[in-house]
C-alpha cells in the first residue's frame, strides 16, 4: 500500500528541480525496468502491480511493493500505466574519454530527441554524449521512455560546452544547413560532432568554436524541405561517420 509521503516524491519527480535535490528518478514499463535493473544504476523502490521474479532483485538487495493497478495510476506519469514503476537513484557521470567520436548538444530541448540520441549513440558505439546546460536533463521522465534502456550504456555529461569544446584538443565538427557536403568530406576516427537547437541550430558562440562545418545535402527535386529533425540528422551524419 502507498503511503503519502510516497505519493508525493514520486510526483514530485516530474520536475527537473526535485529530480536534483533528491538524486533520483523515475522508470516505468517492466522491459526498461529491468534493464535498469540489470545495470550500475542503483534501485530505490519499485511499486508493481505484479510480482518481477528475476535475478537482479537480488542483486539489488530490495524488496518490491506489491500495490493496485488504482495506487499505479496515482503515481505514473502515464495516461496508460503499465505495471510498474521504479525509482532509481541518479549516477555520477564518469570523466569523458577524449578519444573516438563525442557526441555534443547545444541546447537540444525536446526530451523525445535527446532520448533518441541517446539510443543512438548506443547503437553506434559512441560512449561519451556531452550536453550543454540548456540541453533538456536526460532523466526527465521522457527521456528515460524514448532511450529504451540505453540509459544505462551512455556516458552523458552536462557542461559548459562552449568550455568544453574550447579545451579539448579533438578535431570539432558542426551540423550546420550551408555545411560541406557529408558524403564528400574526410572525417576522422576521433572527434566532437555538435549538434544544434531544434529550432535556432549551433549558437553563434558554438559556431566560433567549430573546425568543419558539414551538412546533410537534400536531394528532392524542388529542395523545399526546411530542415532535418535533429535526432534524424544525427543519425544520419553518425551512420557516416561510422562508414568511414
Amino acid at each position: 500500500m502507498l503511503v503519502k509521503s510516497q505519493i508525493k516524491l514520486i510526483n514530485s519527480l516530474k520536475q527537473k528541480k526535485y529530480r536534483l535535490q533528491h538524486g533520483l528518478f523515475v522508470v516505468e514499463g517492466v522491459k526498461a525496468i529491468q534493464e535498469l535493473l540489470q545495470s550500475h544504476f542503483e534501485l530505490q523502490s519499485l511499486y508493481t502491480t505484479i510480482s518481477f521474479n528475476i535475478d537482479a532483485n537480488i542483486e539489488n538487495n530490495f524488496q518490491e511493493i506489491l500495490i493496485s493497478k488504482a495506487d499505479l495510476k496515482r503515481i505514473s506519469f502515464l495516461t496508460t500505466p503499465n505495471t510498474a514503476l521504479a525509482v532509481f537513484k541518479i549516477p555520477k557521470a564518469k570523466p569523458i574519454k577524449p578519444n573516438g567520436i563525442i557526441i555534443g548538444l547545444d541546447d537540444v530541448r525536446d526530451p523525445g530527441n535527446l532520448g533518441t540520441i541517446i539510443r543512438l549513440c548506443d547503437w553506434f558505439g559512441v560512449s561519451d554524449l556531452v550536453c550543454s546546460v540548456g540541453t533538456v536533463d536526460c532523466f526527465n521522465p521522457k527521456v528515460i521512455q524514448a532511450t529504451m534502456g540505453s540509459i544505462t550504456r551512455v556516458n552523458i555529461n552536462y557542461t559548459d560546452l562552449e568550455t568544453f569544446l574550447s579545451t579539448v584538443s579533438l578535431p570539432v565538427y558542426g551540423a550546420f544547413m550551408d555545411g560541406k557536403n557529408v558524403y564528400k568530406s574526410k572525417l576522422l576516427d576521433s572527434g566532437i560532432l555538435v549538434m544544434g537547437n531544434e529550432a535556432n541550430g549551433i549558437s553563434k558562440a558554438i559556431e566560433a568554436l567549430i573546425k568543419e562545418k558539414i551538412a546533410i545535402p537534400r536531394f528532392g527535386n524542388l529542395q523545399e524541405t526546411e530542415s532535418l529533425n535533429v535526432a534524424t540528422a544525427t543519425a544520419i551524419l553518425m551512420s557516416e561517420f561510422k562508414r568511414k
